[in-house]
């Protein structure tokens, strides 16, 4: 980030920005296993929430104060504010994470983790992720522009809304984590049927503030409910392999999120207005739904079956404490 910030080359910003993607997905999925490593297997999911929790406070914060920020001040003092942040961050982890113990299970092996992340359940929990968070995240990346230029909404409250989508993030990363351990397909289908049902809103009622700003929220606490039942069962399917199922999870996330400009600008660039990234958001909403109902019948068929990989995991998690 900071050779991107001392530089006026191009080349050298955008591989910058690269290599923190990099880092960002290597230290995401490192945080997550380290989280349900340090609680017991029924919590995997609420432990796996509270990680996803800091994305969407830098939601509530970080973008738009970073927008804010920036308009004052130039990009460039934004970025170091990232900075300072990070190195922050550096430091509480170095000083305030508590030591892990040592897993009881085999030594880390690239062979066993490469042959865990091709059990085909896996795929079908990548696919919910990428459809899921292009789903909400299309609606939101359009946003500032959907406010200003349909609801009519001036241009100096837009960052305060689009901080009312990082707090029902969180509001619903907190119902999420409750509820995904013990009902994870559950989570997921609500998350997807209110996705659906907030675009359209949203697009129906585009003309009216009254309406669309609790719309915005709402489709926050929707599009993070199904994040802890992602992680929740990426873990439980990939127990034996937990460091590269979760980090592919983490770009599965990123590649929903990096599909947005292509299917939004196909749309903007053919003639349709702002609001049809609404629509396309509330169309990856439905295709969803099979995707889930998909994972719940192999769900369910591996238990009537008792198949491994999943029994010692599953042995596990039968003796959960009644909440």
């Amino acid at each position: 980030m900071a050779a991107g910030l001392l530089t006026d080359s191009y080349t050298v910003l955008i591989g910058s920005r690269f290599l923190c993607g990099l880092a960002y997905a290597g230290f995401f999925a490192v945080s997550t296993v380290t989280a349900i490593s340090l609680v017991t297997p029924d919590r995997t999911a609420r432990a796996s929430g509270v990680v996803v929790s800091g994305l969407s406070l830098a939601m509530t914060a970080g973008r738009p104060v970073g927008a804010l920020v920036s308009h004052f001040t130039g990009w460039r003092v934004g970025f170091w504010g990232v900075v300072v942040l990070t190195i922050l961050g550096a430091l509480s982890v170095l000083f305030a994470l508590p030591a892990t113990s040592k897993s009881t299970s085999a030594e880390p092996s690239m062979r066993r983790e490469l042959s865990t992340v091709r059990r085909p359940q896996l795929w079908i929990v990548y696919a919910i992720t990428i459809l899921s968070t292009a789903a909400y995240m299309i609606s939101f990346n359009y946003l500032a522009a959907f406010l200003t230029d349909v609801t009519g909404i001036p241009e100096v409250w837009v960052p305060a809304i689009l901080a009312l989508f990082g707090v029902g993030a969180y509001i619903g990363l907190s119902i999420g984590g409750r509820i995904a351990d013990s009902r994870p397909s559950q989570a997921l289908m609500t998350g997807a049927v209110g996705i659906l049902v907030c675009s359209v809103l949203l697009a129906l009622l585009a003309p009216y503030a009254l309406a669309v700003i609790p719309l915005v929220l709402l489709l926050g606490v929707a599009g993070f409910v199904l994040n802890p039942a992602i992680y929740g069962s990426v873990f439980t399917d990939a127990w034996d392999a937990p460091t590269l199922a979760g980090a592919t999870s983490t770009s599965a996330f990123q590649l929903g999120i990096g599909i947005v400009p292509a299917l939004a600008g196909a749309a903007l660039g053919s003639g349709a207005s702002i609001t049809s990234a609404i629509w396309i958001g509330a169309g990856l909403a439905v295709v969803t739904m099979p995707a889930i109902l998909l994972d719940r019948a192999v769900a369910h068929r591996r238990v009537n079956t008792d198949q491994p990989p999943r029994d010692a995991e599953s042995s596990k998690r039968s003796c959960r404490p009644t909440q």
